[in-house]
């Protein structure tokens, strides 16, 4: 695999910080409803959760209806649809269809809303020459239509369950996270690694490179993990300094618990992780007889290989046997969602236990929060990826985590919802160059957050239509200008943090000018100031806004504006109301005053 085409998949676009912020407040998330913890003490800032405040359940899967969870019907039953638009071009995935099939898989509070499969498994026999890439198809009676119960190549999700045989080796006592690498491999030295930690690996700041091409440099599997062993940390990088997400430092891991066990890495993962669950269809190097059931990936001519089908689509993988700390791993839907079934119980499945508790919580602390500033995209856990937007969509939050791979595999898991969607595809078939399922990502991740409801506390709400790329405006002209006076409304929001922002202003002259005002924002005994702009996660729940009118204020504005990449459940407000010592200036509860409120696309909510 090379670089510019692992960048293909996981690459977001620069983004600008939102304009016209007075002062940004980084929200970084509260627990709400029954999973919240603690209150906040008064003053006390910003919502914040951190992995110490979930609550862990212990649910077994089964499927059910929407409504038994409290989810919204239509919007879970979006999903086979948005699916299915995706196996032919489409404006924001135009050239080529975005794969040739997919399955998807839903569940809330253990019950499998969703579970559905569209396209095809197994498609083209070959791809034309560049830049055309045109798909060869095989005869009708050859292709293999996409089933729910799919085997797929798992590719870096693989990684999570490195991530977990390491921790249990941690739980053991056998490795310390913050112990250099090279005790326990000490041949990783080389190469300036010395004081490289194996937490630094799991968190891809140890400063190696991202990638090698193992797979054409070296003859042997041997040669190749000698290799990756002694690749040296790139120039200039300083362990710990900065984050490059690397394959190199998870095939090291994958090494590292072979040695501390004396263990080779798939029965490590059979026997601590998918027997324990039961996960029947998930290991490396599947058998023959099943690859009727297995997705097609690639045509890989360029390596020997023909149209990979069976086999891992890892390059670098497949030259090591197939087992490997990066990649190899195949699995099912239905598997998968008994491991991140198991992780939302905190570690265990129908009493079968593959992490304690306090592991889990250690594994989605934001170890990286110190190098968010220069870089955006770095929020990590132990293996696992933290509150991506891009890809999580409404289902972010400071604890929400998962992962995706290269052959166009993702699991979203949000442990303050209790749910969680997994998207398994074959988007690298017949070729990597047809461009990646991210649209696809989002929009299942989407679907799943939009089915849980933000009830307004009146009958109807306003919401900013969720639009990218876009800045929606809902204006409340006063019935006469104030002299003084207060006004509050009700604020709901969970934004991409730093990127889409929620803001409030106040004119005085008419609507020609406005300037940001300082809200005090309140919710039971919590309470904290913001500078007429919020962003991030807001504690999904109801903020009571009130702020201080200046003399001669005509027009009250909210603002939303969102930038071109993921998006958090939006922006609402509700029971707009003004006043000053002479009366009422602005009552958004019905009546002539509601409406006189100007929606630029903003929305009636009600649910």
């Amino acid at each position: 695999m090379t670089t510019s085409s692992r960048r293909l998949l996981r690459s977001v676009a620069p983004r600008p910080f939102a304009l016209g912020l007075a002062v940004l407040v980084l929200a970084t998330s509260a627990p709400a409803g029954p999973a919240a913890a603690a209150p906040s003490p008064a003053g006390s800032g910003p919502p914040a959760v951190t992995p110490a405040d979930i609550r862990f359940r212990h649910d077994t899967l089964r499927p059910g209806d929407a409504r038994e969870v409290g989810l919204l019907p239509a919007q879970v039953d979006r999903i086979p649809a948005d699916l299915a638009a995706y196996l032919e071009p489409t404006p924001d995935h135009p050239g080529h269809p975005t794969y040739a099939g997919a399955v998807a898989l839903a569940a809330k509070d253990g019950v499998i809303v969703q579970h559905t499969a569209v396209g095809t498994a197994v498609r083209y026999a070959s791809v034309g020459p560049p830049p055309e890439l045109v798909g060869v198809e095989l005869p009708a009676d050859q292709q293999l239509p996409m089933r729910p119960d799919t085997i797929f190549d798992l590719a870096s999700v693989s990684k999570l369950f490195t991530t977990i045989v390491l921790l249990q080796q941690v739980e053991r006592g056998r490795v310390a996270l913050d112990a250099p690498v090279a005790r326990y491999v000490p041949e990783f030295a080389a190469g300036g690694k010395e004081s490289v930690t194996v937490r630094m690996l799991l968190t891809h700041t140890s400063g190696l490179p991202a990638f090698t091409p193992l797979w054409s440099r070296y003859p042997t599997p041997e040669a190749r993990f000698a290799a990756a062993l002694a690749t040296p940390l790139a120039a200039g990088a300083t362990p710990g300094s900065r984050y490059v997400y690397s394959d190199l430092g998870l095939i090291s891991l994958g090494v590292l618990v072979e040695r501390v066990t004396g263990r080779p890495l798939a029965e490590l993962v059979r026997d601590g992780v998918t027997a324990p669950l039961n996960m029947v269809d998930t290991g490396y190097n599947p058998g023959p007889e099943r690859r009727s059931r297995i997705a097609a990936t690639e045509y890989q001519p360029y390596a020997g290989r023909g149209m990979v089908w069976g086999e891992v689509h890892d390059e670098n993988a497949w030259s090591l046997g197939g087992v490997a700390g990066h990649a190899g791993v195949f699995s099912t839907a239905a598997d998968l969602a008994r491991l991140c079934q198991s992780l939302l119980n905190g570690g265990e499945y129908r009493g079968r236990r593959i992490l304690r508790a306090e592991t889990v919580r250690e594994m989605l602390v934001n170890y990286n929060a110190p190098l968010e500033a220069a870089y955006p995209e770095s929020d990590r856990g132990l293996g696992f990826e933290l509150n991506k937007h891009w890809y999580m969509m409404g289902l972010s939050s400071p604890v929400t985590f998962g992962h995706t791979g290269f052959t166009g595999t993702s699991l979203v898991v949000d442990p303050l919802s209790h749910s969680f969607v997994i998207l398994l595809s074959n988007r690298v078939h017949p070729d990597r160059g047809w461009g990646s399922n991210n649209v696809a990502r989002s929009a299942v991740a989407r679907d799943l957050a939009e089915a849980m409801p933000v009830r307004p506390r009146s009958g109807s709400a306003w919401r900013a239509d969720p639009r990218d790329r876009a800045t929606a405006t809902l204006t409340a002209p006063l019935r006469r200008v104030a002299r003084g006076g207060t006004a509050t409304f009700l604020l709901w929001y969970d934004t991409e943090p730093r990127y889409d922002s929620a803001r409030f202003e106040v004119s005085t002259d008419g609507g020609q000018t406005w300037a940001p005002a300082r809200m005090l924002l309140r919710n039971g005994d919590r309470r904290w100031t913001a500078d007429g702009a919020v962003t991030g996660y807001g504690g999904r729940d109801w903020w009571q806004v009130s702020l201080a009118l200046p003399d001669q204020a005509g027009h009250l504005r909210f603002i939303s504006t969102t930038d071109g990449s993921g998006q958090g459940r939006g922006v609402y407000v509700d029971r707009i109301m003004a006043v000053d010592r002479d009366g009422l200036l602005f009552h958004g509860e019905g009546g002539a005053d509601a409406a006189r409120l100007v929606a630029d696309g903003w929305s009636p909510a009600r649910t």
